[in-house]
């Protein structure tokens, strides 16, 4: 079968592997669809401290269901290690992998695993042919595009993030970075009743926002943050401000927006020192909590999806074959690339 390998940093390409084998417990799924994320931009970039090589990238991705492994699974798993799903399900998965042993996982905090493995990163991910997931990881969709099946993790970021600075009906909320996580971020504090604003650089990224729904948009080389807290808020400043790029001055700037008493999401993972004065936070007593990957709540994100109450599609701004995923990695590690989500096409093994 046929994977994206990257096998130093800068360098990807199509390389012919052995196809893997489902073991009990598990399913052999062939991959419809992957999307580039920017810790897929890191690891062919060689700035993902944790990723080795070669490493298949991807961890966002859509799936059928082609084999069940385990004697007795059968074709729709009844009585075997399959049990609940059928051959040709089409599916996702949660690509963190816990050790389950650790002190965060025996408080429930799997999502902040000591030892987390993240498929793409620290084992090869989906960006091949096919790949095979423990059942217990899987979640299937019913009348879902497997394109915007692909986008429920990044969605799950942003939902996860909402959820730990616990966003509340009719707060306002500020929203730095309109990549596709930040979009995700937004959408998923308007689905918990809040009005956002959206900060960004690029101009179509902030159309974008405002045809999802923002309340407002901010394009940074033109507006100062001042201005938007003033014009916003009355110049009481944001009851929570997520921060999505890493940035070290986006997390001054979200600092600065916030309103005394406001809660930080920080989601963008960053390489950078962030230098600052501490009082800043005391005087304004602020609440400050890091997002990591997600946790259970793939069902909600898919039941959204389901009911059609959520449409995901002007996210996905461009498809490339998997022949065409290394130039896509490239374009993107350039910065050359105005789009917000690429997916790759995987064609039928």
């Amino acid at each position: 079968m046929r994977a994206l390998q990257v096998t130093a940093p800068g360098t990807a390409v199509v390389v012919d592997v052995p196809a893997p084998r489902p073991a009990a417990g598990e399913a052999l799924l062939r991959v419809l669809h992957a999307g580039i994320c920017g810790s897929d931009v890191q690891t062919y970039c060689g700035t993902q401290p944790f990723a080795s090589y070669p490493r298949v990238p991807g961890h966002e991705f859509s799936a059928e269901i082609v084999e069940l492994g385990g004697e007795g699974a059968g074709r729709d798993g009844a009585g075997g290690a399959g049990a609940g799903f059928r051959i040709g399900d089409v599916v996702t998965g949660v690509p963190y992998f816990q050790d389950g042993t650790c002190y965060s996982c025996r408080r429930g905090l799997i999502n902040a695993c000591v030892h987390n493995e993240t498929m793409g990163v620290h084992r090869d991910g989906a960006f091949q042919e096919l790949l095979t997931m423990p059942l217990e990881r899987l979640h299937r969709a019913e009348g879902v595009d497997p394109r915007d099946l692909a986008l429920v993790e990044p969605f799950s970021i942003g939902y996860h993030a909402v959820r730990r600075a616990a966003v509340a009906e009719s707060e306002r909320v500020l929203v730095l970075g309109a990549g596709a996580i930040g979009l995700l971020t937004m959408l998923s504090a308007r689905l918990h009743g809040a009005r956002v604003w959206i900060a960004d650089v690029v101009p179509a990224r902030l159309e974008l926002a405002t045809s999802l729904g923002a309340a407002g948009t901010v394009d940074l080389t033109a507006s100062t943050l001042g201005d938007v807290v003033e014009a916003a808020t009355d110049g009481d400043g944001f009851d929570v401000v997520c921060e999505a790029t890493g940035l070290p001055v986006s997390f001054l700037n979200a600092i600065e927006a916030a309103a005394f008493g406001a809660r930080l999401a920080l989601i963008g993972n960053g390489t950078a020192e962030v230098t600052l004065n501490q009082s800043q936070l005391i005087k304004k007593e602020l609440t400050v909590v890091g997002s990591r990957n997600s946790r259970d709540v793939f069902p909600t994100l898919i039941a959204l999806l389901e009911s059609g109450q959520v449409d995901l599609s002007p996210l996905r701004t461009r498809t490339v074959p998997l022949a065409e995923a290394g130039a896509a990695l490239e374009t993107a590690a350039a910065g050359a690339s105005g789009d917000v989500k690429v997916l790759l096409d995987v064609p039928r093994a």
